[in-house]
């Protein structure tokens, strides 16, 4: 009889259970090996290279080893696939973020597959991936049409890549459909923070690659641009091409595009979008970006084919170019039915005087709004920039109870003189701290009755509409440096501007708030703020 003392028999293989959501979940460890099976951190793989020969199902997970850097790439195709409820999902273990160091290819490259989800992760590029690749890339290029299902990036810090985040789609697919990324950091990249696009857009049959895409709580900051891209615009913070409905809110985009081409047409601007429908931009914050070029280097932008898509609660403030910017290049009927409402403009289009705080033209923009938005243009030396600038290609526009605030520089510049039939002023407020100025058409207007009689503008059937009077804004001399100073921009007279029109009775509903979430008077005051209640 054979006696064994102080030993243990080898436990029996238990094969791992699956996780929450029915798949498995795999881990990566530097203390790893890439012959373990990966099921437990304990038996982790080494390498992303590891990880990246596996094939991912619905519910699987991927995990790093937070506070430590990988380097390779992860790729997902079409064969690795999740689903809205059962998503693959990459993320960190540990306390902090893993970091995914690219070696001349992106950090996460998703082809063809949706499903994902993408959490709590640091990527770097390397100087490959800085002129060539997207830090995480979506693209789908496969036949028949087919939209791709759930994606989201959560909790992540993207930098040195060509762009952060790229959302694209190739001609013949339908790109992907329920995005969201929240929460995220695109900074210091090339060419865009994060950019969706797709086909090249048909006026005569639109259609979108991407659908239902939401971004919050994004932060794009340091994306330079590339100063040898003289046929292209880059250096923008967030970019939205070939989406229809989606949202932008509660983000920042600043200092953006300082390396942008000189030589460009086309320049870049904080936040925008263009070859788009249905999008609702809220409630951010784009400041301090700039152009390398006389072109763009604003705050917010409705490009080239956009429709029924609103700028509203938004804060602009010292960009290169204008605050808030409605243009259109494309000779087709596609830009229409955009509204632009409740935005703080503060001493924008400090380096080009051919801009302003709002400003609007085009080849063919019809039907479009602007309403309770207050902006305050200063001269920055020679650069004096009107705080509403309008120039050809307008149809059906309204200007409507907005606040026009100036010091040395016009009010409002048109190089058309418009009649009311194809855009019409009305219970506007106009107050500069200089010389009173208005250029319409081929005049000068130093008095709002000379300007309402010459240009049939401000005006509710008979009754004359808009005011000059003084708005008792601190933002006239206080400049704006950062978002706390906002309150520079709320009229301090109790009765706050009046003489706005009744927009309900026109057909309009301007919600129930102003910029700051107070709830509008009746009738409200003109301006995006409602005045600071009597103490």
């Amino acid at each position: 009889m054979l006696f064994l003392f102080g030993c243990e028999l080898p436990r029996p293989y238990a094969p791992p259970s699956p996780n929450a959501a029915g798949g498995y979940t795999y881990y990566i460890s530097p203390d790893g090996d890439d012959e373990n099976d990966g099921m437990s951190s304990s038996r982790a793989w080494r390498s992303l290279a590891r990880a990246d020969s596996a094939r991912f199902k619905p519910g699987d997970r991927l995990r790093l080893r937070a506070g430590v850097r990988f380097r390779g790439e992860l790729t997902l195709g079409s064969q690795d696939a999740g689903s809205a409820k059962a998503p693959v999902v990459i993320d960190s273990y540990g306390d902090g973020r893993a970091t995914i160091v690219a070696n001349g290819k992106s950090g996460i490259s998703v082809h063809n597959t949706a499903g994902v989800e993408i959490r709590n992760l640091n990527l770097v590029g390397d100087a490959t991936s800085f002129k060539k690749r997207a830090g995480i890339s979506f693209f789908a290029d496969a036949a028949g049409g087919k939209e791709l299902d759930h994606v989201t990036v959560s909790n992540v810090d993207i930098s040195r890549f060509r762009t952060g985040i790229g959302i694209g789609a190739g001609r013949g697919s339908s790109g992907f459909r329920d995005v969201r990324v929240t929460d995220s950091t695109v900074r210091d990249n090339k060419d865009a923070g994060l950019a969706t696009y797709g086909p090249a857009f048909d006026a005569e049959a639109p259609k979108y690659a991407h659908e239902r895409v939401t971004l919050s709580r994004v932060k794009a900051y340091g994306n330079d641009g590339d100063p040898a891209a003289h046929d292209r615009n880059t250096g923008s913070g967030i970019v939205l091409g070939s989406v229809r409905t989606g949202k932008v809110q509660r983000s920042i985009s600043h200092d953006n595009g300082s390396k942008s081409s000189a030589m460009a047409m086309e320049g870049p601007e904080g936040i925008w979008t263009y070859d788009s429908t249905g999008l609702v931009i809220e409630n951010n914050v784009s400041y301090a970006n700039h152009t390398g070029s006389r072109s763009d280097g604003g705050g917010f932008g409705l490009d080239n084919n956009v429709s029924s898509s609103v700028l509203q609660y938004n804060l602009s403030f010292r960009n290169d170019g204008p605050g808030y910017l409605v243009y259109s290049a494309a000779d087709n009927s596609a830009h229409k039915n955009n509204t632009v409402r409740f935005n703080l403009s503060g001493d924008d289009a400090r380096k080009l005087s051919l801009y302003g705080g709002i400003v609007a033209y085009g080849t063919r923009i019809k039907d479009l709004d602007v309403y309770h938005n207050t902006v305050v243009q200063k001269a920055n030396g020679s650069v004096r920039a009107p705080a509403l600038r309008l120039q050809e290609g307008l149809s059906g526009a309204m200007v409507r109870n907005n606040l026009f605030v100036t010091d040395r520089a016009s009010l409002v510049e048109s190089l058309t003189a418009y009649t009311p039939a194809q855009v019409r002023f009305q219970g506007n407020g106009y107050f500069s701290t200089g010389d009173w100025q208005v250029r319409w058409g081929g005049g000068t207007y130093n008095d709002l009755g000379l300007w309402r009689t010459a240009a049939g503008q401000e005006r509710l059937g008979s009754d004359p509409t808009g005011t000059s009077e003084d708005p008792c804004l601190a933002g006239v001399t206080v400049p704006i440096t950062n978002v706390t100073e906002t309150v520079t921009m709320v009229p301090a007279c109790t009765e706050g501007v009046t003489g706005a029109v009744d927009l309900r009775s026109l057909g309009v509903d301007p919600g129930r708030v102003d910029y700051f979430g107070a709830r509008l008077s009746l009738p409200a005051s003109i301006g995006a703020a409602q005045p600071k209640p009597a103490a």
